[in-house]
C-alpha cells in the first residue's frame, strides 16, 4: 500500500515536469502534495528568496474561508500590506494592473479581492518554481531520504 501511494507521487512529479500540460490542466498542487513535500517545497522557495510565492498563495486560501466582514476587511489589509503594495516586506512579482486593481478596491474587500494575483502566482509556481524544484537538491534529498526509508513507514506522508 505505502509503495503504490510513493510511486504514484514520483509519477505525479514526473508528469507535472512534461510541457505537454497546459497551464490551466497543469497537475501542480500544493495541497495535494503530502505535509513532507510541502515543507520541502517552501525549503526550496526560501532558498530561491521566492518563499512569499506560496506565503502569498497560502494566505489566500485561507483567505477565502473567511466568514465575517470584520475579519474578512482585517485579513484584506494585512494581506495587502505584506505581500501587494509597493515596497511591502514581502512583495510578490505581479503585474502593475492586477496591483493597481487591488489597491484601488482593497477600501472593500470581497472574497475574490485577491483572486486575479493569486492565479498569476499559481502560475509562476506551476510554470517556474516547481519544475526547478523537481531539479533541486532539495527535492532529490528528500527522494533520497524515501528510496532509504523504503516501504517500511508510512509516516513519510503525514
Amino acid at each position: 500500500k505505502g509503495i503504490t501511494k510513493k510511486l504514484m507521487f514520483i509519477y505525479f512529479l514526473t508528469i507535472t515536469n512534461n510541457e505537454k500540460f497546459p497551464i490551466n490542466h497543469f497537475p501542480f498542487s500544493y495541497s495535494s502534495l503530502f505535509p513532507a513535500g510541502q515543507a520541502a517545497f517552501r525549503e526550496f522557495l526560501k532558498s530561491e528568496y521566492s518563499e512569499e510565492n506560496i506565503l502569498f498563495w497560502l494566505a489566500c486560501e485561507e483567505y477565502k474561508n473567511i466568514k465575517s466582514l470584520p475579519e474578512m476587511i482585517s485579513s484584506a489589509n494585512r494581506i495587502y500590506s505584506e505581500f501587494v503594495e509597493c515596497e511591502a516586506p514581502r512583495q510578490i512579482n505581479i503585474d502593475c494592473g492586477t496591483r493597481e486593481n487591488i489597491t484601488k478596491n482593497i477600501s472593500q474587500p470581497s472574497l475574490t479581492s485577491f483572486d486575479t494575483a493569486q492565479k498569476l502566482i499559481y502560475s509562476l509556481m506551476a510554470r517556474d518554481c516547481y519544475p526547478r524544484f523537481l531539479k533541486s537538491d532539495v527535492y532529490q534529498d528528500m527522494l533520497r531520504g524515501w528510496a532509504k526509508s523504503g516501504s517500511q513507514s508510512d509516516s513519510w506522508w503525514s
